[in-house]
């Protein structure tokens, strides 16, 4: 198991180091500005998908919670959502509509982390079955 989380923990910050640099780079090259932190988005997504991974491997082992462990993903998509919404409210519901560049910079982070926690949850869902 530990061996499987320090797994997680190394492609996610990977996936980190290379998203950002190349989403930074590519802003950069068509000079774009961004009212918020792109740094900040990913870091947030970084840290919840490595919690949920590494959540989801822990509970796997439990077989009373593993039977409902689709379902809680689910929730947790959820929670990731509405606590994304919360720490970034000023950027996403400010009085000034967000440029499409902004909009698609919050989107590609939460598109990147969300299909590779998807494929580590599937992964751990398939081991125990």
């Amino acid at each position: 198991m530990i061996k499987s989380i320090v797994g997680f923990t190394f492609i996610f910050f990977f996936l980190f180091l290379v998203s950002l640099s190349l989403h930074e780079l590519y802003l950069e090259n068509k000079q774009l500005i961004l009212p918020f932190s792109l740094q900040k988005v990913y870091l947030f997504h970084l840290v919840f998908s490595l919690v949920i991974c590494s959540n989801f491997l822990v509970f796997s082992t439990a077989a009373k919670v593993f039977e409902q462990l689709g379902f809680i993903y689910l929730g947790t998509i959820l929670l990731k959502l509405i606590l994304f919404s919360i720490i970034f409210h000023k950027t996403i519901f400010s009085e000034e509509g967000l440029p499409f560049s902004a909009r698609l910079s919050l989107f590609i982070p939460m598109l990147v982390f969300l299909l590779t926690e998807t494929v580590f949850v599937t992964k751990i869902l398939k081991k125990k079955q």
